[in-house]
């Protein structure tokens, strides 16, 4: 039997059940089979839409010999039949991963359902990831169900000490989490799931290519009696694609996992450094940037068995981040590069439980966010000694904390499932009490494997510490912005069969105060500022097709997935210009599938388009002026991969950008063109 994924395992736990009725949740009866059932728990789910990305590995694990109609799933609040799911969740899982033509997570996630990846560096150096016309600071980033979102800049978040060879499965909830996750899963949120084996492994990677490109890494999985222990290193570099675009990055990752009869532990240490040339990245007017990053991270959780389910969590996250404006040769002027330090810990606590009138959970969550600086910050009575450098302080700091506590409750009455539930926060910047942030879920089977689902949620955001505090040569922030805050409707149809899926939905969500760098002049600086309201209006549909399930394993198209994202973006406040907020992608269509070509030879394409909004302001680097702002062009891309797969090893070659599209996330930052890369997999059960 497959073992079931750890997604977000703080928030999810695991029901096995021999068969089962849909009445009142009786028996389980008639299958003679053990099954072990899981969920995204990410679970907003305690109502959600999963989007699986293969016939044999299902976003919920069951015996895969069989195909069940129904199955109850455990969730982050409260456990919920799959049938009666009622949010959208992307799921990609292993296979998918393993045939994408790409290097970074950040690049997987580039053709995932109405998420925006907008790139600086390349291979996943730096990148902003949001999730349906939100800001890359409103989408919540986890890590085996941890919140590991960085609360200087959302441009840090994606620093996770694992690379993608670790990745097992990636969980995409799309729309407002914060109920279930608390505050920051503003738009949505991602969480990366490792170390799901059960067996003795060794996995090994080696890649090269054209830029100078090498990527090298090692993982084992252990088991030695109750203990299983995953380990990874990983090691990554380039010359760049243009002048200073060069990186490397280097991750350190241990995941252990202790069954006991009272209950689960499970450990996370995980280290990463990279250092990166930063072309362009905060102003053209410098091209000549470089920032270097530091991220440790620890976590420890606890899964009580028993009628009541209790998981206690733990986890600490510390990111040292050093930014040069002038990587050498500084003017005079110059004074000083940028020096920060965040210490972010935390603790949560969710409890479950079953009765008469149906499914409840309740949840605490505090979490402490805390900078040294010499940019961000209050001034310090005493400068601070920045680590491993020479003659550096902090001379600035701050610190906040946000305590959340949570309820909710899912009753069944036949074809319609009502899942409700509520958040209250307190945070101390806010100098006020604690504010309500309610939801509803609602699902309603209309015949057959066609259902309709709907929903309606508040959420919120606070400010990062750089909307807060940063001002340089660029860019002044403002300390007095208020939190973001935003009531989402969505309602929708999804079609669900093991080799058929599909989703159709619509959504509006009404922001208030919601924070962008903009300004009037293309001669001022940037400025963080709440503006008075931006209103979203989105529609997506999402298709996979995974015709083996019908036809066989020797049919040669292993799987399609199709899926296209509109949004229109309305803000009411006065003309600026805007960085960030306003510049979404407007439509996005991705299309990913893999085919055998002969015997053991397959290939993989993704073609995707994107259309984007809003515009940037064009620099002239020859005359060292800025021009006219200048909008987006639309653009398609094109990878591909080409491998030949053994049961031990597989050896791949891959073009990204094959067509050599000239085209840019964000303004005067030029993206790679084409890109061709060679590598071999081994991998070996012991």
């Amino acid at each position: 039997m497959k073992q079931l994924s750890n997604g977000l395992q703080n928030r999810y736990q695991v029901s096995r059940f021999k068969r089962w009725g849909r009445k009142g949740f009786s028996v389980f009866q008639s299958l003679k089979h053990e099954v072990t059932i899981g969920c995204l728990v990410a679970t907003y789910l305690t109502t959600a839409t999963f989007e699986k990305t293969s016939a044999q590995e299902q976003t919920i694990y069951v015996n895969q010999d069989q195909k069940l109609d129904e199955v109850v799933v455990s969730a982050l609040r409260t456990p919920v039949t799959y049938s009666e799911l009622a949010r959208v969740v992307s799921v990609m899982e292993r296979e998918e991963i393993n045939a994408a033509p790409v290097q970074s997570v950040q690049d997987l996630l580039e053709n995932a359902l109405n998420v925006d990846v907008r790139q600086r560096g390349n291979m996943g150096v730096q990148a902003d990831v949001s999730i349906r016309g939100g800001s890359f600071d409103q989408t919540m980033i986890l890590l085996n169900g941890v919140n590991v979102t960085d609360p200087q800049s959302g441009h840090l978040s994606m620093n996770i000490p694992v690379d993608l060879e670790s990745i097992e499965r990636v969980e995409i909830l799309q729309g407002p989490g914060a109920r279930v996750f608390g505050p920051n899963a503003f738009s949505g949120a991602i969480n990366f799931i490792t170390g799901t084996q059960n067996k003795n492994n060794i996995k090994l990677t080696a890649t090269t290519g054209e830029n100078g490109f090498y990527s090298l890494s090692a993982a084992a999985t252990y088991l030695t009696g109750p203990l299983k222990s995953y380990l990874a290193l990983s090691r990554k570099a380039s010359d760049g694609y243009i002048d200073n675009t060069d990186f490397k990055a280097t991750n350190l990752f241990y995941q252990g996992k202790l069954t006991t009869t009272e209950g689960d532990l499970d450990l996370q240490l995980g280290y990463n450094t990279k250092g990166y040339g930063a072309n362009s990245f905060y102003t053209p007017v410098y091209p000549n940037q470089y920032e270097e990053n530091k991220t440790t991270f620890a976590s420890l959780r606890y899964s009580t068995k028993g009628k009541v389910k209790f998981t206690p969590v733990v986890y600490w996250r510390r990111l040292q981040d050093h930014f040069e404006l002038f990587r050498s040769d500084p003017p005079s002027w110059y004074e000083t590069d940028n020096y920060h330090l965040t210490d972010v810990y935390g603790t949560n606590l969710n409890a479950s439980y079953n009765w008469a009138l149906g499914k409840s959970a309740t949840g605490v969550e505090f979490r402490s966010e805390n900078i040294w600086s010499n940019v961000l910050g209050e001034d310090l009575d005493e400068p601070i000694a920045v680590p491993g450098e020479s003659g550096v302080y902090y001379t600035k700091s701050y610190s906040r904390t946000n305590m959340s506590y949570f309820l909710e409750h899912n009753v069944y009455l036949d074809r319609l499932t009502i899942s409700a539930g509520v958040m209250a926060n307190w945070n101390s910047d806010l100098g006020r009490g604690y504010n309500l942030y309610p939801g509803v879920d609602l699902s309603y089977r209309l015949k057959g494997d066609l259902k309709w689902y709907a929903s309606l949620n508040h959420s919120l955001r606070m400010p990062t510490f750089t909307d807060l505090f940063y001002e340089g040569t660029t860019n002044i922030g403002n300390s007095d912005l208020d939190p973001e805050e935003a009531t989402t409707y969505e309602t929708g149809l999804k079609y669900d069969r093991p080799s058929f899926r599909a989703h159709a939905s619509v959504f509006y969500r009404h922001g208030v105060n919601i924070i962008d760098w903009v300004k009037e002049n293309a001669d001022d600086k940037w400025q963080s500022q709440n503006l008075t309201e931006v209103n979203t209006f989105g529609i997506e549909f999402s298709t996979q097709w995974d015709p083996r399930f019908n036809f066989g394993k020797d049919f040669p198209v292993k799987s399609l997935k199709v899926s296209y994202g509109y949004l229109s973006l309305d803000k009411s406040s006065d003309d600026y210009i805007s960085l960030y907020v306003l510049d979404n992608l407007k439509h996005k269509l991705s299309i990913v599938t893999d085919h055998a070509i002969w015997n053991d030879l397959s290939a993989s394409w993704t073609v995707s388009y994107q259309d984007r909004d809003g515009g940037y302001v064009y620099y002239d680097t020859e005359n060292s002026e800025y021009g006219e702002e200048t909008s987006y062009e639309p653009f398609w891309l094109v990878d591909g991969r080409i491998y030949y797969e053994k049961p031990k090893y597989t050896l791949y070659a891959e073009v990204s950008n094959i067509l050599d599209k000239e085209y840019y996330d964000y303004g005067n930052i030029t993206q790679p063109g084409r890109w061709l890369r060679v590598g071999v997999k081994v991998n070996l059960d012991l």
